[in-house]
């Protein structure tokens, strides 16, 4: 790279010789994409690429932050980079809001099971028998 230009690399880009501001805004950009492939992942309930996703989302915001502490952006640059933070942060509280939907979803689902558990240890042989009582086929031996 020449005097005052860094060699970056992002997520799916070939190494490109830019300013430490067009580093940081193309970072931002990136991390924009990724955010939004994560919005809809959310969406979808793919909640193992979900987590997967974050991961790299999580390293690339870190690259991000060590870039922009040494970069210097123009007014015009700067603009950019409050739009894509702007996009960045709307579709991270979709994304927490759906974390959160499906926290309370397991959360009952967890509750759930644990009644069943526990009225299994309770009622033990019985519930069994009651469960079976409405299954004709159970009492019938082979």
């Amino acid at each position: 790279p020449r005097r005052g230009e860094r060699s970056v690399r992002m997520a799916s880009k070939p190494r490109v010789n830019v300013t430490p501001a067009g580093a940081v805004l193309e970072g931002y950009a990136e991390l924009r994409r990724q955010v939004a492939i994560m919005r809809e992942l959310a969406h979808a309930g793919e909640w193992d690429a979900l987590v997967e996703r974050q991961s790299r989302y999580l390293e690339l915001g870190d690259r991000i932050r060590r870039l922009d502490a040494q970069a210097e952006l123009d007014q015009q640059a700067a603009q950019r980079k409050a739009e894509l933070l702007e996009a960045i942060l709307t579709d991270d509280l979709v994304i927490r809001e759906r974390l959160l939907a499906r926290r309370q979803e397991l959360g009952q689902l967890m509750e759930s099971s644990r009644r069943q558990r526990d009225l299994n240890r309770s009622y033990g042989k019985q519930a069994d028998s009651v469960a079976d009582s409405g299954n004709p086929q159970a009492s019938e031996t082979p």
